[in-house]
């Protein structure tokens, strides 16, 4: 089987998470931008029938203007009640737009009208909005409406004396820079759209798992500090317990309701004892200092298993002592992912190696699997990357999770590098200036 681009470790999901949705246009803002154009098609109607008094077949433009007009009350009536568009209704919404500029550049031109470029705009929004499926609709249908305005118009009103006919070449020319600009603008600003949009929904991702990282760490302290302020009282009604099944007879009516108080309150005393012995089992407090070797171990104690042996080693290389380092979400979840994935695609061995200098910390972590694919290498760290040939149960895996492990320990001040070590497997290497690393104050 091979090796996914980095595995999704978190199980984050951009669609079960909720972060990818259909609605991501506001119908406020469509209906703004069809009131610009109604306004600048009036203007335009006006100035060139009667201030350049240009022979415009006013009244059906009118009726076409109107229609806009008719309809973005309407859509303003609906925005009431819905506040985005899903893909649909905003495909829909956009192609009304196309084809009534169509109309109008068929009433007064057709190509030879300068306006026509405006075409592009409803197919701009589109392609910066929108999913690839409506996109390459609204495509196909700017490009039908460019080619009727070309063959199919009245002429231009550009004479007042009587119509201009262009040369054909004009027209030729015209469609066939509409046409390539369309397919650009569809193509090009879909493609960095859909690139911002990946990159808003992953970082979205990371700030979910980092916010979930601090609650349990937050809950964590909390229990131990509970534990601790616990401990007084629960000792007291342990004592008091105690002193009243010594004192009482055996045939006491209430020997078994005190026998029971004194075993529940030992049982209270066990389970606080557990809480203050391994807060880290609730996240642990995010202030604690651990040496790189203990980090290691926390990092990986949530996805050790039983089939696949985990080895960590740790040592200097030049006589420095192990650096002492804060103990944060970002760092445990960050080296978590990446023991993850380097465990579920391992086949039986997995070794970490940290070692230190005075300058540099890193560490390396190489697991016996089939490696990262080789296409994909050099993306490694990029959210939501697909390799046709991986599939694990079904599901593609997107990447997500190194992505969210690389963003994680960037913002620690490391540097990851990917690579497939010549014996087979994966490697990855993560290193720190031991000055941004290591808890200031700690012994050179």
């Amino acid at each position: 089987m091979a090796r996914c681009s980095g595995d999704d470790m978190t199980s984050v999901d951009a669609d079960a998470t909720g972060l990818r949705t259909t609605g991501r246009i506001r119908l406020r803002t469509l209906i703004t931008i069809r009131w610009i154009a109604i306004f600048g098609q009036v203007i335009a109607l006006v100035v060139v029938s009667y201030g350049m008094d240009y022979q415009v077949p006013m009244l059906p433009a009118a009726v076409v203007v109107g229609v806009s007009v008719l309809l973005n009350i309407a859509a303003i009536v609906q925005s009431r009640t819905m506040a985005r568009l899903g893909d649909r209704d905003a495909a829909l919404y956009l192609g009304y737009d196309l084809i009534q500029l169509t109309v109008l550049l068929f009433l007064t031109g057709g190509l030879e009208n300068p306006f026509a470029v405006l075409l592009l705009a409803p197919l701009t929004v589109a392609a910066s909005t929108l999913d690839r499926r409506p996109t390459l609709i609204l495509t196909i249908l700017t490009l039908c409406c460019v080619f009727l305005s070309a063959v199919w118009h009245y002429p231009l009103p550009i004479n007042p004396e009587g119509p201009v006919k262009l040369p054909p070449i004009y027209n030729l020319g015209v469609w066939f820079a509409l046409t390539l600009a369309c397919l650009v603008v569809s193509g090009y600003v879909w493609q960095v759209a859909e690139e911002a949009r990946r990159m808003g929904e992953a970082l979205a991702a990371t700030q979910m798992t980092l916010a979930r990282e601090q609650r349990l760490s937050a809950l964590g302290g909390l229990a131990a500090a509970a534990a601790h302020e616990l401990g007084t009282p629960l000792g007291t009604i342990s004592l008091v317990a105690g002193e009243l099944a010594r004192d009482l007879p055996e045939d006491s009516p209430i020997a078994g309701d005190i026998a029971l108080l004194v075993q529940e309150s030992r049982r209270c005393r066990d389970i606080l004892a557990e809480l203050a012995r391994r807060p880290e089992a609730s996240g642990g407090d995010p202030y604690e200092l651990l040496t790189l070797r203990s980090l290691l171990d926390a990092a990986a104690d949530r996805y050790r298993g039983e089939t696949i042996q985990l080895s960590i080693a740790a040592t200097p290389d030049d006589g420095s002592p192990q650096p002492i380092i804060h103990r944060t979400p970002e760092l445990l979840h960050g080296l978590g992912n990446l023991l993850q994935n380097a465990l579920r695609f391992a086949r039986e061995n997995v070794d970490v190696h940290a070692t230190w200098s005075r300058d540099d910390v890193s560490v390396t972590i190489i697991d016996d699997g089939p490696g990262f694919p080789p296409t994909l290498l050099p993306q490694l760290g990029e959210p939501y990357l697909l390799d046709e040939h991986q599939e694990e149960n079904g599901h593609q895996h997107l990447g997500l999770g190194v992505f969210i492990a690389k963003t994680l320990l960037e913002r620690g001040g490391a540097v990851l590098a990917f690579n497939n070590p010549r014996n087979g497997g994966a490697q990855v290497v993560v290193r720190w200036s031991r000055h941004n690393l290591e808890v200031r104050g700690s012994p050179p």
